[in-house]
């Protein structure tokens, strides 16, 4: 239990899904974060394909904010900053200012690449070799498996986490993959190591919830084994209730909130991006940033 109160209301941003369980498994997730922080005021919402969007979620932290602290603090739920954090949700924050005047919103940190996420990473593998009867490290392959997004900044976090989980791990082949907008996607990573003698390959999803990516993801790994009968594929857990993800998003918040040591600006990347002043974000698109070819998203993170 958090021993530190806050005199701000929390507004816990999740992604949504079209999926009903990942909108769920994200109501439980800030349910057992209130438990975690009595002493905390915490509303949800969702940027998409849920029942309490971004403009009525920030109403109704404003509503409370307003009987106590008038200060809101909004805290993604999101791994990696691609358009959804550094244009959407700014944008809605700027028109709930405009709504609430006397309403002091603070944006916090998305949880971006951050030990907190390799330990997750590392556990994760580990659980995923036992499976496997503990192969030896160097002839099994390790996948990273991102969502993939149009942002390089979003994708070189996966890559990463592939880096350093490379630095503390045995294996000599971590590779990055994506399930959609970017490349290399899942098949393409897998024949590649296969090619590279690789007789076992651990699949680690980096995404928080359970969703429609991560079914397609299942049918993906099942198809896989199918066409390699000789691979031993396992494929790891999506993040979801990991305490480390607890702990970072708490530190996010007492971040935005000037109430840490920790030497960390508070400024979003969206604040100094180029972006942000010339290109209008479109509600249901993800934002764009342009870039020449896919030939940088396609390099393997490998040792």
């Amino acid at each position: 239990m958090n021993s530190i109160t806050l005199d701000s209301t929390v507004l816990l941003v999740g992604h949504g899904s079209r999926n009903s369980e990942g909108n769920r498994e994200i109501e439980c997730f800030a349910s057992s974060w209130r438990e975690q922080n009595p002493d905390w005021h915490i509303e949800t919402c969702f940027i998409e394909f849920a029942d309490v969007l971004l403009d009525a979620g920030l109403d109704n932290a404003a509503r409370h904010a307003a009987d106590n602290s008038g200060r809101v603090i909004i805290a993604p739920l999101i791994l990696n900053a691609a358009g959804h954090v550094k244009i959407e949700i700014p944008q809605f924050i700027q028109q709930a200012r405009l709504r609430h005047p006397g309403i002091e919103f603070l944006y916090a940190r998305h949880l971006g690449a951050d030990d907190a996420i390799l330990m997750v990473l590392k556990r994760e593998l580990g659980k995923v070799m036992r499976t496997l009867d503990m192969p030896d490290p160097k002839t099994t392959g390790v996948i990273l498996l991102g969502r993939g997004s149009s942002d390089r900044v979003a994708n070189g976090e996966v890559a990463k986490m592939a880096r350093w989980l490379y630095e503390e791990s045995d294996h000599e082949i971590i590779d990055i993959a994506f399930t959609g907008i970017t490349w290399p996607r899942l098949e393409r990573v897998l024949q590649q190591q296969v090619a590279l003698g690789i007789t076992q390959v651990a699949i680690l999803p980096y995404y928080l919830f359970t969703g429609t990516l991560i079914e397609r993801i299942k049918r993906q790994v099942a198809r896989l084994q199918s066409q390699h009968p000789q691979l031993a594929i396992k494929c790891g857990s999506y993040f979801g209730f990991e305490k480390e993800i607890y702990a970072l998003l708490n530190s996010r918040v007492l971040q935005a909130a000037g109430r840490t040591d920790e030497v960390e600006s508070n400024m979003m990347e969206c604040d100094g991006c180029r972006y942000k002043e010339d290109v209008l974000y479109e509600p249901g698109h993800e934002h764009h940033h342009h870039h020449h070819s896919h030939t940088e998203a396609s390099d393997k993170v490998t040792a």
